[in-house]
């Protein structure tokens, strides 16, 4: 597993709702496209995080136990054994693109969303069927069998750098 972060921009306050960026358009996306598009479609999760004032940070609020979460991911990883128990794959990121056609297959209102997303952010077919694969771990999280609409715009909202064409220069 690979996590990593990044700034948005040299001064790193692009995206900022408390202080504004200081850098020119064109040196974000020179900053930005350091990151080459070959090894984003490697990630599968992009995701953008806002810095969060101190107040918030401050402020008691309940929040999922973790018991809870823990829960849902155990059922989820059981419903993936059961899926793939006749075969080599252990979990939905091991999939072989095979696998992605057959288990990761979302509705029909899935397919013409996925299909729009796809066109309108110009992904490659890894970052399809990458897209696939999570939508199906979304699915398998909420107990469900299908993968749904829903699932595919979760999965693409994860998709922030393609969406932006961060790193695609």
């Amino acid at each position: 597993m690979l996590v990593a972060s990044m700034n948005p921009c040299p001064c790193g306050h692009a995206g900022d709702p408390h202080k504004p960026c200081v850098c020119a358009p064109g040196q974000v996306q020179r900053y930005l496209a350091k990151v080459s598009g070959p090894l984003l479609d490697r990630i599968d999760l992009h995701v953008e995080v806002t810095p969060v004032p101190f107040d918030d940070l401050n402020r008691d609020r309940p929040a999922e136990p973790s018991e809870n979460v823990r829960q849902r991911v155990v059922a989820a990883r059981e419903r993936q054994a059961e899926r793939f128990a006749e075969t080599d794959t252990h979990c939905n990121a091991h999939m072989r693109a095979r696998d992605v056609r057959r288990y990761c297959k979302p509705d029909a209102a899935g397919q013409q969303l996925l299909k729009a997303a796809i066109e309108r952010l110009g992904l490659s077919a890894r970052a399809h069927d990458r897209v696939l694969k999570v939508a199906r771990t979304i699915a398998d999280l909420a107990g469900e069998e299908t993968v749904t609409a829903t699932h595919v715009a979760e999965a693409v909202q994860y998709r922030s750098l393609d969406r932006s064409g961060w790193g695609m220069g």
